[in-house]
């Protein structure tokens, strides 16, 4: 979605009291580390990426790392999903998966596939639904990928990024990844 659509959205769900919060929150004023930045593609992109350790929960990093990270990694070298992925911090690593979702919807799964790779020890659950979440959605579009990966990869993943993964396959087929039969 092009910056000036999203702008447009935006001023029409302007509140000037939550406005006012969030440019001190994220120092968007004169002499600030953010200043100048606040309207511009690549300054919400490093904002959100600066403040990323602020971010601590799930639906923040759902409802927002594939549009601003995806969508400004779009056409940019993907190297800071492989350092967001490496992060200790678990919304860094959530960052990292969540924002290939823009990528997926673009038909590109290369990226997917590569930062799952580096999840698939992760030992928090909530990387694990993630990954499992995004696989998925690569399956949708690409069942051949999917499959190839998930045949390579099935038995060392935790659990519950499985079955994620291969929610939506048909129950038979579900049921020869559970019981390591593939």
């Amino acid at each position: 979605m092009p910056l000036e659509i999203i702008e447009k959205r935006l001023q029409k769900l302007a509140d000037k009291k939550t406005a006012e919060t969030l440019q001190k929150f994220f120092k968007t004023g004169p002499g600030e580390y953010g200043e100048g930045n606040a309207n511009k593609k690549k300054g919400i992109y490093e904002l959100y990426l600066k403040n990323s350790r602020h971010v601590n929960s799930w639906d923040l990093v759902d409802g927002s790392a594939a549009h601003i990270v995806g969508t400004f990694l779009m056409d940019k070298s993907k190297a800071p999903l492989c350092r967001l992925a490496a992060s200790k911090n678990l919304w860094q690593r959530r960052i990292a998966i969540i924002a290939t979702f823009h990528f997926i919807k673009n038909g590109q799964f290369s990226e997917t596939l590569k930062i799952s790779k580096l999840l698939l020890t992760d030992k928090e659950d909530l990387i694990h639904k993630a990954v499992g979440w995004m696989l998925r959605e690569v399956g949708k579009r690409d069942m051949l990928t999917s499959e190839a990966f998930l045949k390579e990869h099935y038995r060392v993943m935790p659990r519950t990024m499985l079955r994620y993964a291969i929610e939506k396959f048909p129950e038979p087929h579900r049921q020869k990844y559970l019981k390591g039969e593939i």
